[in-house]
């Protein structure tokens, strides 16, 4: 689509650019924190309560810091990896960056 292109939104009953429409919808998918905060991959994250891994016996406390981060297609899930779990997904309500 080409900054010329105009699409017909059905939300607002509008004739509107297509770019800003793809801009939007970016910003819906952006994956954010329990703060609201953007993430990204690299970050280091915080947990805001504790948590019951499954499959395990392992408890992470909250205050556990969980480095190198990565996105995944999902924008309410991160890969990271622990010092005692490796390949942990988490959701992102329950932590923030730090």
């Amino acid at each position: 689509m080409s900054d010329d292109d105009y699409v017909y939104d059905e939300a607002t009953g509008e004739w509107r650019p297509a770019s800003a429409l793809a801009a939007e919808a970016a910003a819906a998918r952006a994956t954010r924190d329990a703060a609201g905060n953007l993430l990204a991959d690299g970050d280091q994250v915080v947990l805001v309560k504790d948590l019951k891994v499954k499959g395990t016996s392992t408890t992470l406390k909250q205050g556990t810091v969980i480095r190198s981060i990565r996105l995944t297609d999902t924008p309410e899930e991160i890969d990271c990896r622990h010092d005692t779990i490796k390949g942990l997904v988490l959701r992102t309500e329950f932590v923030r960056k730090r």
